[in-house]
């Protein structure tokens, strides 16, 4: 329907479906300026944002770009790497503008999930023209190493049965199946038992392999030592290095039956995704042995060059030559030396070797809920009880994205801070019905000391009826739970809480403390006393153990001793998931340090260990998504953390 204005201009009347087509195209032009910075055009140009219809989201450059060719002539695709978005620019404006009106809302079927994309112009596009990165210094791939003959002979001489005997230290993990030849790899301890040899020692139908490599001079002395992994697509392994004084030098790994992609990461935050094409060998020696973690992303398809779906080596940086590879069923060899005397590697600070003792003893990861508990008892509630004074007089500023979601809901709004701390975003909005809880004692009584509404309460079971309040916030909590079923317990304990229509706020502390090219407040500061709760420093850890696994937790056979968390050093990037963060007590009396047994003695600087998981990228999002009647409104990453909010449907 038409009608004029003035006796000049028309006004379309816009159809039902039209209109909700815009309101989309206009929330996901809002979500992209907010979360990644680009700014869309309100006129046509040659070039468009495809939102939806990036790398992140499954979607593959030759899905796209068939979509994309109906409108007509494209000139350049640029797919930023693991970005649900993409950047398309056409031979002219009128192209775009064809696309704009009749591909916006188009649905794409994307690995088993529908996908609807929406399109907006842009005046400048964005992703850098890159190139291949180099190497880690060290480090080799060698194509076609075997032949695909002798690679079904060494599949098939694996045999997966259960054995009663002690022939291998075969062990059934929750996400992948894995063998130990020669010396079982003990993650009680990151090491072997050096004194007690697999009988057997590395199987015969390894030789030929091997033989191979002497010959050709990747190694000097024959290994003593295999490990076989079995991943299906969707599994990995977390970010590690393996221990120095469990192995030599050189550590070599076959690839069968599938190729992947292992990332590579030195600790000044340097990283690079190598291609190891399946039939590849892997050769790791000096820097790259020893400095540089790696391990594989779970995910079922990885990030490649595009055309270029075989060949090994560094995955380009260029968004426009990047598409999917879909994973298969992969199964490594990795062939190790053990050590028999002391590492006298370059790399010190890396190394186990001469690295100091850690007091307190690390604990292990938590095999059921009971061990939780216990964990976060004496990691967590314990020692907040300890801190509780010096850590409320470094929480006084909130963090901005926090205080608008607040200050943006209604008067009268009913808002529950579960895990509130020391009460500071409780008087954000002072027309909200505000109330907090926490595990602490003393944290409350702070609050309470301030005039605050709050209680003693565990964030697994809020003493208050379901479905009470308009909104929810949970800030650097969820990060202290030490199992995925408790974090999933604490998001549900939040949903409960809320009306239908209600919305929660939650922030955890993320594995990428640098994003975007930009490193977080905390990493940028170097005054302990500065922490923040949910981002009190990301510590590193140099994971020595090459089998490390955080799903190892409360899955495995219960005879299996579990991986120890570490205690992290200060200000530095994370290479693991599962740690211990010092609290230093900064001129704090003496008699805190004398009454927590979980401090270390020093006259005048007592340090605590506080429990933390930290998220990955996205791991928050899946994490909701396994919540019952909630919808996730966005998400994105703020100085250090991962942040959603949710809604409750029902």
């Amino acid at each position: 329907m038409e009608s004029s204005l003035n006796g000049n201009v028309k006004l379309v009347k816009k159809s039902k479906d039209e209109k909700k087509l815009l309101r989309k195209q206009l929330k996901a032009s809002h979500t992209l300026l907010k979360h990644e910075g680009i700014n869309t055009a309100s006129l046509p140009t040659q070039s468009l944002v495809v939102a939806n219809g990036g790398l992140g989201n499954d979607v593959s450059r030759e899905q796209l770009q068939a979509v994309l060719q109906e409108s007509g002539c494209v000139e350049s695709l640029l797919m930023p790497p693991n970005k649900p978005y993409a950047f398309v620019t056409y031979g002219s404006v009128e192209e775009a503008r064809r696309c704009h009106a009749s591909l916006n809302g188009r649905q794409l079927q994307c690995q088993g999930q529908t996908v609807a994309l929406y399109f907006s112009f842009v005046e400048k596009v964005g992703g850098e023209s890159g190139v291949c990165t180099e190497l880690p210094p060290g480090l080799k791939v060698l194509e076609d190493f075997i032949s695909a003959e002798e690679e079904a002979g060494l599949l098939e001489a694996i045999d997966w049965a259960p054995q009663g005997d002690t022939l291998t230290g075969q062990k059934a993990l929750k996400h992948r199946r894995v063998k130990h030849y020669g010396y079982e790899f003990r993650y009680d301890n990151n090491n072997v038992d050096k004194d007690r040899p697999l009988p057997g020692g590395i199987p015969q139908f390894c030789n030929s392999v091997l033989e191979r490599c002497l010959r050709e001079s990747h190694i000097d002395v024959t290994p003593d030592q295999l490990t076989i992994n079995q991943y299906e697509p969707g599994q990995g392994i977390p970010p590690h290095v393996d221990t120095h004084s469990a192995f030599e030098d050189t550590i070599l790994s076959l690839s069968l039956g599938a190729k992947t992609v292992m990332d590579f990461r030195h600790p000044d935050g340097r990283s690079v995704a190598v291609v190891l094409p399946e039939r590849s060998l892997l050769v790791m020696k000096g820097e790259s042995r020893y400095l540089w973690t790696h391990g594989i992303t779970p995910r079922k398809f990885d990030v490649v060059t595009a055309g270029d779906t075989v060949s090994s080596g560094p995955v380009t940086s260029d968004p426009g030559d990047l598409t999917l590879s879909k994973r298969g069923t992969r199964t490594s060899f990795t062939f190790r030396r053990v050590r028999r005397t002391a590492c006298d590697c370059a790399y010190p600070s890396a190394c186990d070797s001469r690295r100091p003792p850690e007091a307190p003893p690390a604990p292990a990861l938590p095999r059921d809920d009971g061990d939780a508990s216990r964990l976060e008892a004496r990691f967590v509630h314990r020692v907040y009880e300890e801190i509780s004074s010096h850590f409320s007089s470094t929480r006084h500023s909130p963090w901005p994205c926090v205080r608008d979601f607040l200050r943006s809901l209604p008067a009268g709004a009913v808002l529950a801070d579960v895990g509130c701390g020391n009460g500071k975003y409780l008087g954000i909005n002072p027309d909200l019905w505000a109330m907090g809880c926490d595990r602490s004692h003393s944290l409350v009584q702070i609050c309470a000391d301030r005039g605050l509404q709050a209680f003693v309460s565990d964030a697994l079971d809020v003493p208050l009826r379901s479905g009470v309040c308009d909104a929810c916030i949970s800030i650097a909590v969820i990060h202290h739970f030490s199992t995925q079923e408790r974090r999933l317990a604490a998001v549900n304990e939040l949903v409960r809480l809320l009306k239908p229509g209600g919305r929660a706020l939650i922030y955890v502390w993320a594995l990428e403390q640098e994003y975007k090219k930009q490193r977080s407040k905390y990493l940028k500061e170097k005054s302990p006393e500065q922490e923040e709760k949910g981002g009190p420093g990301a510590e590193q850890m140099t994971q020595s153990n090459p089998d490390y696994s955080q799903e190892h937790a409360g899955k495995d056979d219960p005879q299996q001793s579990q991986p120890k968390l570490s205690v992290h050093t200060n200000r530095t990037v994370f290479n693991s998931q599962d740690l211990l963060v010092p609290w230093h007590l900064k001129g704090v009396a003496q008699k805190a340090s004398e009454t927590s047994a979980d401090s270390e003695s020093s006259a005048s600087d007592p340090v605590f260990h506080r429990y933390y998981h930290v998220f990955r990228e996205g791991e928050l999002e899946n994490l909701c998504g396994r919540v019952k009647n909630i919808t996730i409104q966005s998400s994105y990453h703020d100085q250090g953390n991962w942040c959603v909010i949710v809604e409750k449907t029902l």
